[in-house]
């Protein structure tokens, strides 16, 4: 071993002895994994928001279509379309055939 070796190994025994390393290397790995705000835990709330925000606009969408939907059915000719479309409803002369089409293929 020479001396430039020996001399690396000495500053390297030096630096994992001091113990202000030794300090901040305990923080370090206490703050990454054993804290209750942890990194690891900031990383799934992160996670968790994110999926939130996703919804937001999913339902923000919705709503916008919903806003839209209630705007059309002001109009007496929508509302009496929706209502026969969606709840089959009829006038009193006339009859409803509903004909449902199978899907699966044989």
């Amino acid at each position: 071993m020479n001396s430039k070796e020996a001399f690396i190994r000495l500053k390297i025994i030096r630096i994992l002895r001091n113990p202000f390393f030794l300090i901040t290397l305990g923080f370090i790995i206490w703050i990454t994994f054993f804290d209750s705000y942890s990194l690891i835990e900031h990383q799934a709330i992160d996670k968790e928001i994110d999926k939130l925000e996703e919804r937001e606009s999913y339902f923000q969408t919705e709503i916008n279509k919903d806003k839209q939907a209630i705007k059309n059915l002001r109009n007496g000719d929508a509302t009496e379309k929706y209502a026969r479309e969606k709840y089959y409803m009829k006038r009193n002369n006339e009859d409803i055939f509903i004909i449902e089409f199978d899907t699966i293929s044989n």
